[in-house]
């Protein structure tokens, strides 16, 4: 009987105790409620959270909340973002607010070595800017439209200039002497001078004089011939004084050109402070080159042009003098 009684008891104080296990456990349980953010505080939509040694899991939402019932209080609770990139690990509480950062990457085992080649980087091709003409020159500025001006006043004058100084050095003068000769020598001086007006060219104008100035002192005849010489030379010229002009002027104002586009360029670098660099001052020195070189280029071509156009005259010129000295050795001939 008293065996049976104290069974009893035993039975009895294991049902205390199993019940109050059951109560510890169910009292140590809790509900975590908590927020995931990123380093800079954005919510992580999407993060993984487990507590660790359980089953229980969850997921953060738009706002980066979670909610995990039932986990046991001193539990770890890690937290993973959605790339599994970043992980975050820290105790189970009922409130936690949890704030992503990025931990230093763990050491990576050394690798042995290999016998392959380490790959070569592909350098990269430089990006080769193209000069346009139209682009230089509308960054030339205002003064490009001068230098345009006297390059479009220049290759006129040098072609009008080569075609009239071509025409006046072709005309065949020794047929026109030989039928001068013959009418003087017949004294038909009204048809000489009938022969010269037709054939309207320079030196038939001086020998024009001439024939006009026949029966007068020798030095009179070759005073009008010259007059009419010089006067044929300037005709030939007419023009030249643009050219030379061109020539001097046109790098002068290049230069100036580029004198004010300099300042502008330092200007703009003294304007821009802490934020000047290389490239603004660079930029302004190559746009305020541009009238350099376009005005070097219009007064290089236009000296050409004026040194070529002045040999052509002097040619002609060089045959006026020697058609001005056969006409007068023909009127010294009826006086042998």
């Amino acid at each position: 009987m008293a065996k049976k009684q104290t069974n009893c008891k035993l039975r009895l104080l294991a049902t205390l105790m199993m019940g109050a296990l059951l109560s510890l456990c169910a009292w140590a349980q809790i509900t975590v409620n908590g927020n995931v953010k990123d380093s800079i505080g954005n919510p992580v939509n999407g993060a993984h959270v487990y507590a660790r040694g359980t089953e229980i899991v969850s997921t953060t939402d738009v706002n980066g909340n979670f909610t995990m019932a039932g986990v046991p209080e001193g539990t770890v609770i890690d937290v993973h973002m959605p790339d599994g990139s970043l992980q975050k690990a820290m105790p189970a509480a009922a409130s936690m607010d949890i704030t992503m950062t990025p931990e230093p990457a763990a050491v990576a085992p050394v690798q042995p070595a290999t016998t392959q080649p380490a790959a070569q980087p592909v350098p990269e091709e430089p990006v080769v800017k193209e000069l346009k003409v139209w682009e230089l020159t509308k960054a030339g500025g205002w003064l490009m439209i001068p230098l345009a001006l006297l390059a479009i006043i220049s290759i006129y004058i040098f072609f009008e200039r080569f075609f009239v100084i071509n025409r006046a050095s072709r005309t065949d003068a020794d047929t026109f002497m030989e039928k001068i000769k013959n009418l003087i020598h017949r004294g038909e001086v009204d048809q000489a001078l009938t022969l010269c007006k037709e054939t309207n060219t320079p030196y038939a104008r001086m020998i024009e004089k001439g024939v006009s100035r026949i029966g007068r002192p020798m030095n009179d005849v070759l005073v009008a011939i010259e007059n009419v010489g010089n006067m044929e030379i300037a005709r030939l010229e007419k023009g030249f004084n643009w050219l030379a002009t061109t020539a001097a002027g046109a790098p002068m104002i290049g230069f100036l050109g580029t004198v004010t586009g300099m300042v502008q360029a330092f200007f703009q670098l003294a304007s821009a402070g802490n934020n000047s660099n290389v490239t603004i001052l660079a930029s302004g020195i190559y746009q305020a080159l541009v009238t350099t070189v376009a005005g070097l280029i219009v007064g290089i071509l236009a000296l050409f042009a004026y040194n070529y156009l002045t040999s052509r005259v002097n040619k002609v010129m060089n045959k006026l003098e020697g058609k001005t000295m056969e006409f007068m050795d023909l009127l010294n001939e009826p006086a042998k």
